[in-house]
């Protein structure tokens, strides 16, 4: 029974996470810490931008979750709940800097309806260059309106 509760911990914080994503990229991201994210809407040439630091920033919470889960033993569920965050994050690594935007030389060409349709919104994201007027600010659920969008 204790093993499905730690599963559902993780399951249930990697889905809220998209939440907590979406409204960080809408309200903090293009927001208040634009001049971090902005390098990241901007075509450059180098490895590295200054948008990589939210990486640094948002894994502290998970690895304190961890952390704090395996010291405490009161507290040792909330190691599943960091587990969860990293679940997210390696996620987000995964399809936005691999996936999306390419930034190791690696191909794919999505074939699902699913990721047609996140990738395709991720890209209209990015057709703003600016810090207002930019959509879909999601990683995992885009609105079925991005399915006939065209992009490569």
């Amino acid at each position: 029974m204790q093993i499905a509760i730690n599963i559902s911990l993780i399951v249930a914080t990697f889905f809220f996470m998209e939440f907590v994503a979406w409204f960080t990229h809408k309200y903090v991201m293009h927001g208040f810490l634009w001049g971090w994210h902005k390098s990241h809407h901007t075509i450059h040439d180098h490895a590295l931008e200054k948008n990589d630091l939210f990486a640094f920033v948002f894994s502290i919470p998970s690895i304190l979750l961890i952390v704090i889960g395996y010291e405490i033993p009161q507290l040792s569920f909330v190691k599943f709940i960091g587990y969860g965050v990293m679940s997210y994050g390696v996620f987000y690594f995964i399809f936005h800097d691999l996936i999306v935007h390419r930034r190791v030389k690696f191909r794919y060409k999505a074939k699902s309806k699913y990721m047609k349709r996140i990738m395709n919104a991720h890209y209209v994201h990015h057709e703003k260059h600016t810090k207002e007027g930019a959509e879909a600010f999601g990683f995992l659920f885009a609105p079925k309106k991005y399915d006939d969008v065209e992009n490569d």
